[in-house]
């Protein structure tokens, strides 16, 4: 009902952008496909929301996530990581815009297919370690690389998207309480989920997409942490660095 609600609320238009239809949602905000008049192109518009009930120091957090997210995407300069059109607030919603990715995400490519030919999932990990290199030059960590937050456009290239709990090496502080695990859980380094971010740096980024990677030829998630055996524990993180190494 409250998606419902929010759904009916939101005007037909955001400052310039004409809204078509919602194409997706996660904890942060809501994804539109919307059209860009001035421009005459169609763009994926990021709106912020925030829950029912949340308080007002949840909310002011979620709003300095959501530019930190425009912010540090914009910096970014790489061919797989997708780029931040605008940002703005308008009509009372903070926004910001993307180029429209129709592919679908790596989640719904083995949901379709299911596990992939090595060849293949190397072929889609090696220009995601290359974006990672890229923004770890920049001293941007993304800490949430999972499927679903990997897009593939109409040549089948992979976007890294999703920025929303990104930590930049010149943070001087972090937004949620210590002890607090952000990511998910399925795709995370055993350090990420421990819950103590001053230990997550690049490496947890390079485990994750060793993760994804995982998930891409076997079409399952990664073991949990405590029950993977002590040979696959690390093979996720050390597949995707030499991957960097081959990319940087």
């Amino acid at each position: 009902m409250a998606r419902e609600e929010e759904t009916q609320r939101l005007p037909r238009k955001i400052g310039e952008y004409e809204i078509l239809e919602e194409i997706g949602r996660g904890g942060m905000g809501t994804v539109y496909r919307a059209r860009e008049p001035r421009l005459g192109r169609v763009v994926a518009l990021k709106v912020l929301h925030s829950s029912p009930g949340m308080g007002a120091a949840a909310v002011r957090e979620l709003g300095v996530r959501f530019e930190r997210e425009a912010s540090q995407t914009a910096r970014l300069a790489h061919p797989n990581i997708i780029p931040v059109f605008d940002y703005g607030e308008a009509d009372g919603f903070r926004f910001f815009t993307m180029p429209l990715i129709d592919g679908g995400s790596l989640s719904q490519l083995v949901a379709r297919r299911g596990p992939l030919p090595a060849a293949e999932g190397f072929r889609i990990v090696l220009p995601l370690a290359s974006a990672l290199a890229h923004a770890h030059r920049e001293g941007v960590v993304h800490r949430d690389i999972k499927p679903s937050n990997i897009l593939l456009d109409k040549e089948g290239n992979p976007m890294l998207v999703d920025f929303g709990l990104v930590k930049g090496r010149a943070d001087a502080t972090e937004l949620t309480t210590a002890g607090t695990i952000l990511g998910t859980p399925q795709f995370m380094s055993p350090e990420q989920a421990s819950g103590d971010s001053s230990v997550v740096d690049e490496r947890s980024d390079l485990y994750s997409l060793g993760a994804v990677l995982f998930f891409l030829l076997t079409g399952t998630d990664p073991p949990p942490h405590r029950d993977a055996r002590p040979a696959v524990r690390p093979h996720a993180g050390l597949v995707s660095h030499r991957a960097l190494g081959a990319c940087a």
